[in-house]
């Protein structure tokens, strides 16, 4: 290997290690991306390894035979691989090819489950690809911003929500919303969370805006405020909280006028709640 890939896949290991909580099975998968992609892996090789991954997703979300074969225990995991060649083989890139043998040789509670894994693996190479192009950052605030405006908009919730509209008419209402003002990686991944794997649409743009931070070893932060913050105030906040979690925080922003004055964090299930709202009401318990 080149010492060109050994600095690819060092950079990757680290990236890795800020993964760790999502599974030292998801962990795996995404270590065979390391391990078997020859030379520095391109845009364009990660862009290709994502939409296939995305492909074979697809796959075994319509077909439950499909996904038992895959999975089922009683078939040996070189069986469960074999299978998947025969399936594969000639039809998406060899790294696609080895990721899902990786998983199917993996024991797994069912076959969605395998599927929802597989789906991360293909989300995170889209945004390796994003970090390729020096659009990580601006990608993953594209994706959170876009998730606030369907939740601020009823009518286009429901629109990219409602079971339904046919599933491509909705992700052709993505392509149509972010045209000309988002990054490539924003539209692949805004139209991929119309499918809502993980409940709703907001929920599941969210996952993905965690794992774009997570990509740098970083967590996300939403913080409700009046008005925006200072570029003095963002950097203040994150440091706290910087120090609070002992790793790098990612900032999100959103107004909101019930907020009052302060600031109100949302970090994972903590809430640190600093707003003017909240002050008045615990200085109304103590009187109470």
């Amino acid at each position: 290997m080149s010492v060109a890939s050994d600095a690819r896949v060092s950079e990757l290991d680290h990236v890795l290690d800020g993964l760790v909580e999502q599974g030292s099975t998801d962990r795996n998968l995404l270590q065979a991306v390391v391990a078997k992609v020859q030379g520095a892996p391109t845009e364009a090789h990660l862009a290709t390894l994502s939409s296939d991954l995305f492909a074979v997703v697809d796959a075994l979300d319509s077909s439950v035979a499909l996904r038992r074969a895959l999975t089922d225990p009683a078939t040996s995991p070189r069986g469960r691989a074999r299978l998947a060649h025969d399936l594969l083989d000639g039809k998406v890139s060899p790294t696609a090819i080895t990721m899902v043998t990786e998983a199917v040789e993996v024991r797994w509670g069912g076959g969605r489950a395998m599927t929802a894994a597989l789906e991360r693996q293909a989300v995170r190479a889209q945004l390796f690809t994003a970090d390729r192009a020096g659009e990580l950052e601006e990608t993953e605030d594209e994706l959170f911003r876009f998730a606030r405006l369907v939740e601020s908009n009823p009518d286009l919730r429901n629109a990219l929500s409602g079971r339904a509209v046919d599933l491509a008419a909705r992700e052709n209402l993505v392509g149509e919303l972010l045209a000309g003002k988002a990054t490539d990686s924003t539209v692949v991944l805004a139209k991929r969370a119309v499918a809502a794997r993980e409940r709703t649409f907001d929920h599941t743009i969210e996952g993905f805006v965690t794992l774009a931070a997570a990509q740098k070893s970083r967590v996300v932060a939403t913080v409700r405020v009046a008005r925006p913050l200072t570029g003095e105030q963002r950097d203040r906040l994150r440091a706290v909280l910087r120090r609070q979690v002992g790793r790098d925080v990612a900032v999100q922003e959103i107004l909101d006028p019930d907020v009052v004055g302060g600031v109100r964090v949302e970090l994972g299930d903590e809430v640190i709640d600093g707003t003017v709202v909240s002050r008045l009401r615990s200085a109304h318990r103590l009187f109470d």
